[in-house]
């Protein structure tokens, strides 16, 4: 049986483990409208999916006075809680993940929602107890800046050469080259192809299914 590549594999939780893209990009736009802010297209609503809250906010209104950025979380996280029940998984990701975990990996999220939204979404898809350690955007620096994932290697005690980072976004894969670890693109989320593959992903997965073969083949 061939040596494993690495020891630990981490996943960005929306657009690449749940189906939320849309939804995401639909409150971002729906918040802006209620402030009468002009409202971001698709691609620039979703571009700052993978980002802190806050963050993401304040690239997708620029013209927002920063006092008033808290009007805005509160009318994104209205919208985006009506909708919160509804989302799934995208098929598939609960019997990879039961996969990876049968073949000895250890499984983290690093993901841009708050600890409250990721302990909700785990919960919701009762996927709690399936990852070794998560970290949120709300408890460490915000992608693509590395501590996230540093503190994620940190504290399973692996090193970033045997850790793979996979994610929807180039936030995601900037982030696994300034911590010093591989990346896996998935073109089913928020970004498209080409800016993910500017960013030199070893593999680069359209759907679930490919992302899970290439997992169990190549990990």
């Amino acid at each position: 049986m061939p040596q494993k590549q690495f020891d630990l594999i981490v996943f960005d939780w929306d657009g690449t483990l749940m189906d939320s893209t849309r939804h995401i990009t639909r409150s971002i736009q729906a918040a802006c409208r209620d402030l009468g802010l002009p409202v971001p297209d698709d691609q620039a609503a979703s571009y700052v999916i993978g980002l802190g809250l806050r963050e993401a906010l304040e690239i997708a209104a620029p013209a927002l006075d920063p006092a008033d950025y808290p009007k805005l979380v509160e009318r994104y996280r209205v919208h985006y809680l009506t909708g919160d029940p509804t989302i799934e998984l995208f098929d598939g990701v609960r019997a990879m993940l039961e996969r990876l975990r049968a073949a000895g990996f250890l499984l983290a999220v690093a993901t841009g929602k708050s600890r409250v939204g990721l302990d909700r979404a785990l919960n919701a898809v009762d996927l709690v107890g399936m990852f070794d350690v998560t970290r949120c955007a709300d408890e460490t620096f915000s992608k693509p800046h590395p501590q996230m994932l540093h503190e994620v290697i940190d504290f399973v005690g692996r090193t970033p050469e045997r850790t793979v980072m996979i994610g929807d976004t180039t936030h995601d894969l900037q982030m696994a080259l300034n911590a010093g670890t591989a990346g896996i693109a998935v073109t089913y989320g928020a970004h498209a192809e080409a800016p993910l593959l500017k960013l030199s992903p070893r593999f680069c997965a359209h759907d679930v299914a490919e992302l899970g073969r290439w997992l169990d083949q190549n990990a």
